[in-house]
């Protein structure tokens, strides 16, 4: 797979997703680096598309389409 290494990610939740994550953490703290990797994963699948698409159309966030 990937060379891993670990990370501090220090983030400001509201109150009940705050608590939520904590017990996860506590409870299951190999899903939720799961789930950040999901996260993360997905985040730059998005961006590397959207790149493909601002390159192959010539638009960028500057000059956004109009529909």
């Amino acid at each position: 797979m990937w060379e891993t290494r670990s990370v501090q990610i220090k983030v400001r939740l509201p109150r009940e997703i705050a608590q939520q994550a904590e017990e996860i953490q506590e409870s299951d703290p190999e899903f939720l680096s799961r789930l950040l990797m999901y996260g993360l994963t997905r985040r730059s699948v998005y961006r590397h598309l959207r790149g493909r698409g601002e390159a192959d159309t010539g638009l960028t966030d500057a000059h956004p389409r109009v529909l």
